[in-house]
C-alpha cells in the first residue's frame, strides 16, 4: 500500500477530523513559538562583552544603540539598566525588574495552548472510542444472532483509530511543550545573568571611570522610544 489510505482514515469517524484540525493548530503554534524564541535568544555573554567595551570607552549612547539593534528580552533588560546608569542601586534594580516583567510573559505566550492540546487530545480520542463502541453494540442489537462481522467491525475500527489518532497528536504535543519550555527557561536564565552582570558593572567599574560622553536630549529621546 502506497500513499495515504483515506479509507482507513474515514473509518475513524468524525473525531478524526477534529484531531486533524487540532494537529494543524498545534503545528502552527509550535512553528510560531520556535521562530519567536529563536529570534529572542542571543549570545548573552558576547552581547554583554560588546556593551562593556562601549561603556569602557565611556560611550553610553553607543551601548544603548547596541541594545536597540539587538532583539529579545536580554537587550531590553540591559537597556533599562543603561538608561538609569546614574541612579541608585534600588532604583536601577526596580527599572530592570520592570523591564523583565514586561518582556518575560511574551516568552510563555501560547505555551499553555500547546499544553492544552496535549491534554485534550486523549480525551477526544476517548470520546471517539466510546462512540465506536456504542456503534458496535447498536449494530449487534440490530443484527441479533445474525449480526455480521462487517457490521460490528465498523464501530471497532472507529474506536481503535480514534485512540491511535489521539495518541499520535498528544505525544508530539507533549514533546513540543517540553522543548519550548526548555528554550524559555534558557532565555530566562540569560536575562537574569545579564541583569546581574550589567548592574554590577554599572555600579562598580563604570562609575569609577572617567566622564561619560556628552549625550544630547534628542539622542536620549530616540533611544528611549
Amino acid at each position: 500500500m502506497t500513499g495515504f489510505d483515506f479509507t482507513l482514515f474515514s473509518r475513524g469517524g468524525p473525531v478524526m477530523w477534529v484531531l486533524v484540525a487540532l494537529a494543524l493548530l498545534g503545528l502552527v503554534l509550535f512553528v510560531e513559538r520556535v521562530l519567536f524564541l529563536h529570534r529572542g535568544q542571543i549570545r548573552a555573554k558576547a552581547f554583554l562583552d560588546g556593551i562593556k567595551n562601549a561603556l569602557a570607552k565611556r560611550r553610553l549612547v553607543e551601548a544603548l544603540t547596541l541594545c536597540e539593534e539587538a532583539p529579545g528580552p536580554v537587550a531590553a533588560v540591559v537597556k533599562a539598566a543603561l538608561l538609569h546608569a546614574d541612579a541608585t542601586e534600588e532604583k536601577m534594580r526596580f527599572h530592570v525588574q520592570e523591564a523583565a516583567v514586561v518582556e518575560l510573559p511574551a516568552l510563555e505566550r501560547r505555551l499553555g495552548a500547546i499544553a492544552a492540546l496535549a491534554q485534550v487530545a486523549p480525551l477526544i480520542g476517548l470520546l471517539g472510542t466510546i462512540l465506536g463502541m456504542v456503534s458496535t453494540f447498536r449494530a449487534f442489537e440490530q443484527g441479533g444472532n445474525f449480526a455480521m462481522a462487517s457490521a460490528l467491525s465498523a464501530g471497532m475500527w472507529q474506536a481503535l483509530l480514534a485512540t491511535a489518532g489521539s495518541l499520535m497528536l498528544a505525544i508530539p504535543a507533549h514533546l513540543a511543550h517540553h522543548f519550548l519550555s526548555g528554550r524559555v527557561r534558557a532565555i530566562v536564565r540569560d536575562v537574569e545573568w545579564s541583569a546581574n552582570e550589567i548592574m554590577k558593572y554599572l555600579l562598580t567599574e563604570f562609575r569609577s571611570g572617567g566622564p561619560v560622553e556628552t549625550v544630547t536630549l534628542p539622542e536620549v529621546a530616540a533611544v528611549k522610544k
